[in-house]
């Protein structure tokens, strides 16, 4: 897959960077959620360096990963229940069925 360099601005500072051709957009969107992370934790926090208001957005972005993926999981585990109910539904359905026409 071949790529090709997209511009990125992160706290007034321009970036080039190898993007694979076709997520520019996607990379783009990226990189405006981190600008405001790091644009919102340096109003709040003066007195940090850039590392360290960098190292803070990382875990802001990190734990709001976690949490979708938690999210995700349990969403995950329900609907497998639900088919093991609904399987479950219909095998009873079935051999009830099939004892009637026995």
């Amino acid at each position: 897959m071949s790529s090709k360099a997209i511009d990125i601005t992160l706290m007034g500072r321009t970036y080039s960077i190898a993007c694979p051709v076709g997520q520019e957009t996607a990379l783009r969107q990226v990189s405006q959620h981190l600008d405001i992370q790091l644009s919102t934790l340096k109003a709040k926090t003066n007195s940090l360096s850039r590392e360290e208001i960098a190292i803070m957005a990382a875990l802001n972005i990190g734990y709001e990963l976690l949490e979708e993926q938690q999210k995700n999981q349990n969403y995950n585990k329900q609907m497998d229940d639900k088919i093991g109910l609904l399987q479950s539904t219909i095998e009873d359905a079935l051999v009830e069925r099939s004892a009637k026409v026995d």
